[in-house]
């Protein structure tokens, strides 16, 4: 399930459903906008959620009990029913991995994508379930308004491929952050990636880092059904 601005009570630049602990909004209004979540989607307390501090890194968790303290990771892997792991992004990719009996979810911004958080989800996430591991790709920003520098830009294609490079709206160089997610995935033969197709930054109802500056966050939130 992906959160988006609404149904919260956060005020501007925060508004209305921000998530993000650590991005200015009030303690108290990101703790009920958690709590308005959690009872929309009927998945119990949410501080016993696995809450992620993303770092753009690649280390992977291991979530086999309720949470405590958020740890310094950017992606979770579960093979417990009922146990909402969580992402959080402004325009990063929030990918959600899912095999027969085990459930991820990873963060997935440039340099997460360049160092191989997705690659490591994956490997992870084989290791603890079974069968074919399938995707699905939330809002994120797409090229058409993420103009990117050259010197990371080259060095994701020297990664990824050239089919991750794209041009702006305006014609300059831009990063293709779903292509990138889907190239990364194809390396470790993942290859049924579903797409919301949505991109954040041209979305009234999405916080966008790239568009906005200061703003909230969104979430992703995947379970393992019993």
């Amino acid at each position: 399930m992906w959160s988006d601005r609404h149904g919260g009570i956060s005020v501007p630049p925060f508004d209305d459903a921000n998530l993000g602990i650590g991005v200015g909004d009030l303690p108290a209004a990101v703790a009920e906008n958690r709590r308005l979540l959690a009872d929309r989607l009927a998945l119990g307390d949410p501080s016993g959620w696995w809450w992620l501090h993303q770092v753009h890194g690649t280390t992977v968790v291991d979530a086999d009990a309720l949470a405590g303290a958020a740890p310094r990771a950017d992606a979770a892997v579960t093979a417990v029913a009922g146990l909402p792991l969580v992402v959080l992004t402004a325009d990063c990719a929030p990918v959600a991995l899912a095999c027969d009996d085990a459930v991820a979810v990873a963060h997935a911004g440039w340099p997460g994508l360049l160092a191989g958080v997705l690659e490591a989800a994956v490997t992870r996430l084989r290791s603890v379930g079974h069968g074919p591991v399938r995707a699905a790709l939330g809002p994120c920003v797409h090229p058409a308004r993420y103009e990117f520098g050259r010197d990371d830009l080259d060095r994701l294609v020297a990664r990824l491929g050239p089919q991750v490079e794209a041009r702006t709206e305006i014609g300059t160089p831009a990063l293709d952050v779903p292509a990138a997610v889907r190239a990364a995935l194809a390396s470790v033969h993942v290859n049924v990636v579903e797409d919301v197709d949505v991109c954040t930054s041209a979305s009234p109802d999405h916080f966008s880092h790239r568009r906005d500056g200061r703003t909230g966050r969104q979430g992703l939130v995947v379970v393992l059904e019993p």
